[in-house]
């Protein structure tokens, strides 16, 4: 929606096609798309909940549509920005020259709990940590497109971006004869290049697993889509194992040696020998595989330090600092308790924040200040007092939206849209993304988790390109 309440004009010919299709017709394809991916088994596990409750992610049939022009300045941002953290990362597990420089204080790096010792001084294939990034961006105003949080951990829902476009160009395949979509479907060919491009250094044909958690992560589906897609083997910890310093992968044929480890386990639960003794998950003794240079586990371990919100307000620093240039996407202003003056203000403003975690993710933890009752506001105020090292505060943006359908019909609702970055030989990036949409009249919690849903995100190729899909 343009924010005047008029139609952007990306969306011009598909309001007229909109207007023009009967309500029942909208009805219909919107059952449809629920049915398919009902077929397809397109869950998520919510934790909390009593049993682990499975749920299906609300799918809206309304794309989001962004024009070429608009697409250009999120693609050059994401980059510039995903380029900015692995050099943050590859410095601070090395010559941590930003530290002594004075830009960031030590210990805001050091103390984290996301910082791993045991990464220092390890030189990785092409300085690279975070191979696969999800940069969490919201659109402010027409012109302004602004960085909301970075993902360089294991961001996940690729997989969503990919079958919501398989859903739309099933459901309205004469929308796409009409419009030139940029293609996505290209994604899993290119993660597997880049997850090629940083195998160790010796090896000319790299054997890639991606390692899952199991069935019962949350994420499972999306592992299982991305192995099959990528046409490599789904593993889990116990079907690897480590022989004299390199990996090795149990199979009817006997133990075949791997080299790329595409992982979504969190650090913790990698390896027992080195982190949580417990974990049943890892692989005992792979940290010291990556020390050898044996296998390259993407992300690298310890790129989290890149996903703390406290760290998330040094961005524009960290860019100017390590590549010499101004930031193409701004962050969204933000407080920083551990600051006395920061802290004095959030508490004197907590009821028009938002407050978050620095280590939060998925929407918990979070205050809505402006949605918030007394009692919640209070109760935050008490726990900023206590530990304001753990929390960061942001005002309350005035996020745009786009038609979504709903029971009502078409109505505005808040979204946000996470492109994902890869970094291998080059850094790139799909033209789209997942737009996650907040279903919820009103509400600017956009997480799955949280009952947000998700849209495919069209990127319109310029006039003269050929339509593609």
């Amino acid at each position: 929606m343009h924010s005047g309440g008029g139609v952007r004009a990306p969306y011009g010919r598909y309001a007229d096609w909109l207007h023009s299709t009967p309500a029942e017709a909208l009805q219909q394809r919107h059952d449809q798309a629920n049915s398919l991916f009902r077929t397809v088994g397109i869950t998520f596990n919510v934790y909390g909940e009593e049993g682990g409750t499975e749920r299906l992610i609300p799918f809206d049939i309304v794309p989001r549509i962004l024009a070429a022009e608009e697409w250009a300045i999120v693609e050059a941002g994401v980059i510039q920005r995903v380029n900015g953290l692995n050099a943050f990362l590859h410095d601070v597990y090395n010559d941590q020259e930003i530290l002594r420089s004075g830009l960031i204080p030590p210990e805001m790096v050091l103390t984290n709990s996301a910082f791993r010792p045991e990464m220092l001084g390890l030189k990785l294939p092409k300085s690279i940590y975070a191979h696969v990034a999800g940069v969490d961006i919201v659109r402010i105003d027409d012109k302004t497109f602004t960085v909301l949080e970075d993902n360089a951990r294991t961001p996940s829902g690729v997989s969503y971006m990919l079958e919501n476009r398989q859903a739309m160009m099933r459901l309205f395949p004469d929308l796409f004869s009409a419009y030139a979509v940029a293609p996505v479907s290209h994604y899993p060919e290119l993660l597997l290049d880049t997850l090629r491009a940083v195998a160790p250094r010796e090896v000319d044909d790299p054997v890639v697993v991606l390692l899952t958690p199991g069935q019962y992560n949350s994420a499972y589906f999306e592992h299982a889509f991305l192995a099959q897609e990528m046409g490599i083997e789904l593993v889990e910890g116990q079907d690897l194992f480590v022989d004299d310093g390199e990996v090795f992968m149990r199979t009817t044929r006997g133990p075949k040696r791997v080299h790329v480890i595409y992982r979504r386990i969190d650090d913790d639960y990698l390896d027992p020998l080195t982190f949580r003794r417990e974990s049943t998950l890892g692989v005992p003794g792979l940290m010291a595989a990556c020390r050898l240079g044996r296998v390259t586990v993407c992300n690298a371990v310890g790129g989290g330090i890149a996903d703390d919100k406290a760290i998330y307000s040094y961005m524009p620093e960290i860019i100017r600092f390590y590549l010499g240039q101004e930031p193409i996407l701004n962050n969204v202003p933000t407080y920083t308790p551990r600051r006395a003056e920061d802290l004095s203000y959030v508490l004197a403003h907590l009821p028009e924040l938002v407050v978050k975690e620095v280590h939060g993710s998925g929407g918990y933890g979070m205050l809505v200040g402006p949605a918030a009752s007394k009692a919640e506001i209070e109760a935050f105020r008490a726990k900023l007092i206590a530990e304001p090292d753990r929390f960061i505060a942001q005002p309350t943006l005035a996020l745009s939206t786009c038609p979504t359908y709903v029971d009502a019909g078409i109505a505005p609702r808040h979204v946000d849209l996470r492109p994902f970055v890869l970094s291998g030989k080059k850094t790139m990036v799909v033209p789209g993304g997942l737009t996650r949409v907040a279903m919820r009249k009103g509400s600017l919690v956009v997480n799955s988790s949280q009952g947000g849903g998700t849209k495919d995100t069209w990127v319109l190729e310029k006039p003269h390109a050929r339509p593609r899909r």
